[in-house]
């Protein structure tokens, strides 16, 4: 009789439970239900394209889209038919049975990516051979139809969807636009049952970016600095070309480059934008910086004589030479034979804080904001840390690192009449609507110098493109060039390199009334290492391609001596 009770108790219990399970109130149990019942997710949107000046003629960069081959594996086994399925798909994506079967062999799975990213052609492939359980997903992918030119301008979106590098990260949050939601109910099979109670908020497509940079421009520009490259053994090339009026970056170029359309494969050094990215001394270019200001100061004038001291000068201990010996040259003459003794006499003219607040106003020493992360301010010490010698040094380019972004800055606020110019290289961003959103204009940053100052150094530095100039190669017929060389020792632990250099030319046409501005660094060409040899050229190369084609029309005066 106890054991009877034991076993009315134990069932009595049972029973109790089994009722509790039935009819208690069990809200987590009840939400879980619920929750497997719907689905709710983000709805990807379209991400806007890139394009160069002239807009949807020229696109660097857009989505495009693609599939994804999908396959629910719960009810590719409820058929029984994982290997057939498996073996049907293989020839169509490029891959062996063995790669998909451990994908389709997991029971309670309803989701599993067979392969990513196919194209239409394979999508319709997958399509037609109807197989139960096997579906595809739409999504979309960044295409770059030039691949590697303007790839440190344009930069690339990575795996999470995000910009990555240049104006895809810069104006990520433009390009990217809102995505959009989906609330829906499903039935066991997590088929979508559609009803009025179902959620839908579309998507908003992000917005396009319109570039100042001309895609033929940039051709021009990559091409010279592949030929120099290959024709100087070099590390690194880079180049600008602005347009002097307005400060639009017409090219930018670096080199070595990277494919943007496999920017996984790219190594750091290809993916750095040597343009804003590396400093350097910039040696003999900079040299204009310290004769625009004693001209605009009023210390010298283009006819003043300086003592070359025969090549060698001895100040304040230490010696300082010319590439070349001249007893005595005045301004102008210094300017063209690029001397180092008459640079640095002419900047003891001006004193260390007067020479210190010119190199301010030219931008040195400060980043010029321009649309792209990664941006460096470069290298300029207060006068009260500079060696007793220090201002015979930075004169000339010594001790002292700039950007090119900042230096044919400098050339350019020369050409300009002395404004110095907002470079920018984003037009606009337009809306899928069509209203612009965001537009950049020229904008005046600083006038360093006055208009006669720059109209005397415009002079003074087309000198430098003349016969016996240190840039006669940089001469363009046609055309007179004002610019200036660079030969700069790169720095080594304990002094300068004897077998490094950095080449370079920095310079404006036409001369009386600049157009655009260009600059070409070089970084450790070899055997010839002298701006007047390696960069020159290829500046003039550039150059001539660009007056071409934006149909500018030659110096009248030029075509008047040359008998034309």
């Amino acid at each position: 009789m106890a054991g009877g009770g034991v076993l009315v108790m134990a069932m009595g219990g049972l029973a109790a439970r089994l009722a509790c399970l039935q009819l208690g109130p069990h809200e987590d149990i009840r939400a879980t239900i619920a929750r497997s019942r719907e689905i709710r997710c983000t709805i990807p949107a379209a991400r806007g394209s890139i394009m160069d000046c002239r807009g949807k003629e020229n696109i660097l960069a857009a989505s495009v889209t693609v599939w994804n081959v999908c396959a629910s594996p719960d009810d590719v086994i409820a058929e029984g038919k994982a290997a057939r399925v498996a073996d049907a798909l293989a020839p169509i994506l490029g891959v062996r049975p063995e790669e998909i079967m451990p994908k389709l062999l997991r029971p309670g799975s309803r989701y599993a990516v067979l392969k990513k990213h196919v194209q239409d052609e394979t999508a319709e492939a997958v399509r037609k051979l109807g197989l139960k359980g096997v579906f595809l997903e739409e999504t979309s992918i960044r295409s770059y139809p030039n691949g590697a030119s303007l790839c440190h301008v344009v930069g690339f979106v990575n795996y999470e969807g995000q910009g990555g590098a240049g104006v895809e990260l810069a104006f990520d949050k433009y390009l990217k636009g809102m995505p959009g939601y989906l609330g829906a109910s499903v039935d066991a099979k997590r088929d979508r049952l559609y009803s009025e109670d179902d959620t839908f908020i579309a998507p908003v497509p992000g917005a396009d970016v319109v570039l100042t940079v001309d895609q033929n421009i940039q051709h021009m520009v990559e091409r010279a600095l592949d030929q120099v490259m290959d024709e100087h053994n070099a590390k690194g090339a880079w180049a600008i070309v602005q347009r002097v009026r307005t400060g639009e970056i017409l090219a930018m170029a670096s080199r070595p480059a990277f494919d943007l359309n496999r920017f996984f494969m790219a190594d750091m050094n290809a993916m750095t934008n040597r343009c804003i990215g590396i400093v350097y001394e910039p040696g003999s270019t900079f040299k204009a910086i310290a004769i625009s200001a004693a001209l605009n100061e009023r210390t010298v004038t283009p006819e003043t004589v300086f003592d070359c001291e025969n090549g060698a000068w001895m100040y304040n201990g230490r010696v300082l030479r010319d590439y070349h010996a001249y007893s005595h040259l005045n301004v102008a003459e210094g300017v063209k034979k690029s001397s180092n003794i008459l640079t640095a006499k002419v900047s003891l003219t001006l004193g260390a804080e007067r020479f210190y607040r010119y190199l301010k106003s030219f931008g040195i020493g400060q980043r010029t904001g321009i649309e792209l992360s990664g941006e460096e301010s470069g290298i300029l010490a207060p006068p009260e840390k500079w060696c007793s010698y220090g201002i015979t040094r930075i004169a000339i380019g010594q001790g002292v690192a700039v950007t090119a972004l900042q230096l044919i800055g400098v050339y350019c606020a020369i050409a300009n009449d002395g404004f110095m110019m907002r470079p920018y290289l984003v037009k606009k961003v337009v809306a899928p609507s069509g209203a612009v959103i965001m537009e950049n204009h020229p904008r005046v940053v600083g006038r360093p110098i006055s208009f006669q100052t720059a109209s005397v150094m415009k002079r003074l530095l087309s000198g430098v493109t003349e016969e016996g100039g240190t840039g006669a190669k940089a001469s363009l017929d046609g055309y007179e060039v004002a610019g200036k060389t660079g030969s700069a020792q790169k720095p080594v632990p304990g002094g300068y390199s004897t077998t490094a250099y950095v080449a370079s030319f920095v310079g404006f046409l036409p001369c009386d009334e600049p157009e655009i501005a260009i600059i070409v660094v070089i970084d450790e060409p070899q055997p010839y290492h002298t701006g007047g040899v390696v960069a020159a050229p290829a500046f003039k190369r550039i150059a001539g391609d660009i007056v071409k084609y934006l149909d500018i029309p030659p110096d009248s005066c030029r075509l008047a001596s040359a008998g034309l």
